[in-house]
């Protein structure tokens, strides 16, 4: 039947009992199958981690302006990645990376949730915040 139509006869669903197939033009068929996971792919949601460095003296008016944009990125629905960049022998300040981080955890409460505690990796102190719902 497919010849004498010129079109292809495609399985459709090979595990149902009796499988399914179908005569229709096959290059159509698979172009319908990519524009459906194109559709799919552009409505999942993609996860944009925006990063935001500090230094273990970071003084005050610094950190309040970093704190803003780290409150603006998490409310556009972004992750935020805040470390602290230790340098040369400013290593020993690990304390202070670290209540300096805490601290911007405790005053972005409202805006997200702590996904990652603060920790070292390499000369980084890491933390990581997600947006809340």
């Amino acid at each position: 039947m497919a010849d004498d139509l010129d079109l292809d006869l495609v399985e459709i669903s090979p595990k149902a009992d009796p499988p399914v197939c179908k005569i229709i033009d096959y290059s159509k068929f698979m172009y319908d199958q990519r524009k459906k996971q194109k559709e799919l792919a552009s409505k999942a949601v993609k996860v944009v981690i925006k990063e935001i460095r500090f230094g273990p003296n970071t003084s005050d008016h610094d950190y309040d302006f970093k704190k803003k944009h780290a409150i603006e990125f998490l409310k556009a629905g972004n992750k935020v990645k805040a470390f602290v960049f230790f340098r040369g022998r400013s290593i020993v300040f690990k304390d202070k990376g670290e209540i300096l981080l805490l601290r911007l955890a405790q005053d972005l409460e409202e805006y997200g949730k702590v996904e990652h505690m603060p920790s070292m990796d390499g000369k980084k102190m890491n933390i990581t915040l997600a947006p809340k719902k």
